[in-house]
């Protein structure tokens, strides 16, 4: 159920709701703000904060009961130190206070940041819908007496400004790219199929008027897109190759181009995975989601700026007509690829996707893949891993990976490697083996990204959670949705 968002003034006293969250740093001392609502509460924020009961240290929260006040109950939620970027700790402070009050059953909350600015409303907005945000579409709804209020409302008290009035309109935008973008990846392989998410991006470009294009398999064959169709024979679902024109730029400015890897279920192939956490390759898709979710979101935002949303989805199965190790294909590029290994099929779908990315003559391409285990091994689940060939634009996207809260760490993409992807038969190899496995893999897109500036960011251990992070629980986190957005905004100026 969509969250329904306000902002407006008014002391936090005298806010009638079932849940009040006070979202406050580290070593902070009661705000002048809050003092009416601490004489309602009896003093207990003022002794709280004394004696160290809350400290404010990110994630720990505090929960008082209302008092004289009018809101039912308080929850205070800590963003943790000064030093950590406000808008990321915001985000993060107001997604976990979403969360609380929905398993708590409150219906609508209340949510105050002291001293906040359209910045922060901003944040704000995104945290609460990230927190609220929760996939039922399967589960038996459990039985009437058991069931909770879901949380559908929430206000954030800040000045009623224009400024704020438009920053919450922007987060509430950017939330939305991140729902499309979560939901498609939550859902079950055999539900989320390359159909769907062609679907999808019909529906978003019928709705926001994008000039969407899907190809399937005779037009991908007419392409002669060899390394695409190699991955998609063994499945008897269409492939679809799917571009997502939006032009609200200067007329003739060349456009940015997003790419996403869309495997809607990788099994390995005949290079066939382990049983042991397989349905987790539901997600293999989450670079095709993240397009998709920017996209929304970039449309809602109407920003000044060309894009093009790119993506190829389809299904990795063994068969009789599975591709097998030692075959060789022909790329898009006219490359032939020695196929080592059927489960590296990502970079064979994206590098057929960035050779056809040439005819938008792009002005930069990003492509965003759950391309590698290695890169979940170099960098664990915390930061995407970054390769490029324009330092300059690894740096934008870094930048923008940064605000997104989407934190990404350059990884080096040097000749040297490119040793380790030479083939006896063929022009290149699909694998160079294990050792540096995620600088091998963009080396090989590298091959098929040479005619424009390009940034491959790998997304193995960010696009899904297999823990729960505290503010969000198990599964998408959303990543790359936020740093798609943010980087466009920033082209956009």
């Amino acid at each position: 159920m969509a969250l329904t968002l306000a902002v407006r003034d008014g002391d936090a006293a005298d806010v009638n709701t079932p849940l009040l969250g006070i979202l406050l740093q580290a070593g902070t001392d009661l705000p002048g703000e809050l003092r009416t609502l601490d004489e309602r509460l009896g003093g207990s924020l003022v002794r709280s904060l004394a004696r160290g009961d809350f400290r404010g240290a990110r994630d720990e929260t505090l929960h008082l009961d209302g008092g004289s006040s009018k809101a039912g109950r308080v929850l205070l939620v800590g963003l943790g130190a000064p030093t950590e970027p406000a808008a990321a700790a915001l985000r993060r402070g107001a997604a976990l206070l979403a969360r609380q009050g929905h398993r708590m059953g409150v219906g609508a909350l209340a949510v105050l940041a002291p001293r906040a600015d359209a910045e922060s409303v901003e944040a704000v907005a995104i945290g609460l819908n990230m927190g609220a945000w929760e996939y039922i579409d399967l589960k038996t709804p459990p039985p009437e007496a058991e069931r909770k209020k879901p949380l559908t409302r929430a206000t954030i008290l800040a000045e009623g400004s224009r400024e704020s009035r438009d920053a919450l309109g922007r987060g509430e935008g950017i939330a939305a790219g991140y729902e499309v973008a979560r939901r498609l990846a939550q859902m079950p392989g055999n539900l989320c199929t390359p159909d769907v998410l062609a679907k999808t991006a019909t529906d978003i470009g019928r709705r926001h008027k994008l000039k969407v294009t899907v190809l399937g398999r005779r037009e991908m064959e007419r392409q002669k897109m060899g390394s695409f169709l190699c991955v998609a024979q063994a499945t008897p679902q269409d492939p679809k190759l799917v571009t997502m024109e939006y032009r609200r730029g200067k007329r003739g400015d060349a456009p940015v181009v997003l790419v996403g890897k869309g495997l809607c279920f990788d099994t390995g192939g005949i290079s066939i995975k382990p049983a042991d956490r397989m349905e987790l390759m539901k997600f293999d898709m989450c670079g095709a989601a993240g397009v998709l979710g920017a996209m929304e979101a970039i449309a809602r935002l109407k920003l000044k700026v060309n894009v093009v949303g790119m993506f190829g989805a389809t299904t990795n199965m063994p068969s009789g007509t599975a591709v097998k190790p030692g075959d060789v294909v022909i790329s898009h590029l006219g490359k032939s690829i020695e196929i080592i290994n059927t489960d590296a099929e990502g970079r064979l779908v994206l590098a057929d996707l960035l050779s056809y990315a040439r005819r938008f003559k792009p002005a930069a391409v990003i492509d965003a893949a759950t391309l590698t285990g290695a890169c979940v091994v170099a960098l664990g689940h915390v930061a995407t891993g970054v390769l490029g060939t324009d330092q300059d634009l690894v740096d934008e996207v870094v930048a923008a990976a940064k605000r997104a809260a989407e934190p990404g760490w350059q990884l080096p993409l040097w000749d040297d490697y490119k040793e380790l992807i030479k083939s006896d038969v063929a022009d290149i190899k699909n694998s160079g083996g294990r050792a540096g496995g995620a600088i091998t893999a963009a080396m090989f897109l590298k091959e098929f990204a040479e005619e424009y500036p390009w940034v491959h960011l790998d997304i193995a251990g960010t696009a899904y959670s297999e823990s729960d992070l505290v503010a969000i629980p198990r599964g998408p986190t959303g990543v790359p949705t936020g740093t798609f957005i943010e980087f466009v905004r920033a082209r956009a100026g």
